[in-house]
C-alpha cells in the first residue's frame, strides 16, 4: 500500500527548523550539533513562490533567495527537468512532484553540504530520491535511488565515490535513512567500512509555514546561518586535526596546488 498523501502536498513550500548532528566514531570520537533551518520548495512552483513572498526572490538578490544555478545542472536551466531525467533513467516511473530540501541564500550567500530531492508520483508516494552532495572545494556529486518499498522511513545504500570530509578516504558505504517531509523531516547518513561505523550525520526538523513572517523571525534568530555552516565546517576540521586525525592524500594535494597557484 502506498504512503498516504500528506495534507500539505499542494503547498508551495515549507520551512523545517531543527538540528544538524554529526557523530564520528573512528579513528577518534568527535561530535557536533547546531541549529539550522532548511527550505522545502516544489520545483514546479518556484515562480509562484517568487510572486507570493516579499522577503524571498528567485534568481534575484533578497534577504532570502534561491538561485537555480546553485543546484542540479548548475547552469541555471530547469532543476526539475534535470531531476526527472535522473528518475527516468533509474526506472522510477512518472514523477508528478519534486520537492527540494536545501539551505536558501541568506543575504546572497549559501553553502549546501547536501540537497535532497523527493520525487513523488501522482498519488504522493515517494518513488525516487536524489542527494546532491557538495564539498568546500566547489565539487559536487549525486547519489540516488529508485524507491520500491514504501515504509514510513526509507532506507537504501550507496558506495562512497566522492570526497566530502578531508579526514575520510573513499573507502566505505553510505546508508541513507529518510523520512519524507510531513510535520517533521529526517535525513540521516551513516558511513561504514569493513571495520564498522565511521560516522553518522543527520538533520531532523519541524515544519513551519513558508511565509514572510516565518522568514523574518528566522532571519532574526539565525542571521548568519549559511555563513556559519561554512565556518563550522572549517572549525570542526581544525578540531579534528588537533585531535591527531590525518588529512587525506587528496586534500593534501589540493592544498599544495592552491599554494602553488
Amino acid at each position: 500500500m502506498g504512503r498516504s498523501i500528506d495534507p500539505h502536498q499542494h503547498a508551495l513550500g515549507a520551512i523545517y527548523v531543527g538540528e544538524v548532528v554529526h557523530k564520528r566514531a573512528r579513528p577518534k570520537r568527535h561530535a557536533l550539533r547546531y541549529r539550522v533551518f532548511s527550505m522545502l520548495v516544489d520545483l514546479d512552483q518556484l515562480d509562484a513562490l517568487d510572486h507570493k513572498l516579499r522577503l524571498f526572490s528567485l534568481n534575484r538578490f533578497n534577504l532570502v533567495s534561491l538561485v537555480t544555478a546553485d543546484f542540479g545542472p548548475r547552469d541555471g536551466t530547469s532543476i526539475a527537468a534535470f531531476i526527472r531525467e535522473k528518475a527516468a533513467a533509474a526506472g522510477a516511473g512518472e514523477i508528478a512532484r519534486i520537492r527540494m530540501l536545501a539551505y536558501p541564500r541568506l543575504l546572497g550567500f549559501a553553502f549546501n553540504p547536501i540537497t535532497v530531492y523527493y520525487c513523488d508520483d501522482a498519488a504522493g508516494v515517494t518513488r525516487f530520491l536524489a542527494y546532491e552532495v557538495s564539498n568546500t572545494f566547489g565539487e559536487h556529486h549525486f547519489y540516488q535511488a529508485a524507491i520500491d518499498c514504501q515504509t514510513p522511513e526509507i532506507h537504501h545504500e550507496a558506495k562512497k565515490v566522492f570526497f566530502v570530509s578531508p579526514f575520510n578516504t573513499l573507502e566505505g558505504d553510505y546508508r541513507f535513512s529518510v523520512r519524507p517531509p510531513k510535520e517533521q523531516v529526517f535525513v540521516g547518513i551513516t558511513l561504514s567500512t569493513a571495520e564498522g561505523g565511521v560516522l553518522t550525520a543527520y538533520f531532523q526538523g519541524d515544519r513551519r509555514p513558508l511565509t514572510d513572517s516565518t522568514l523574518l523571525k528566522l532571519l532574526l534568530a539565525y542571521p548568519f546561518m549559511t555563513a556559519k555552516v561554512v565556518m563550522g565546517i572549517h572549525w570542526e576540521a581544525l578540531l579534528l586535526w588537533l585531535k591527531g586525525i590525518p588529512l587525506t592524500l587528496k586534500l593534501r594535494r589540493q592544498l599544495k596546488r592552491g599554494h602553488q597557484a
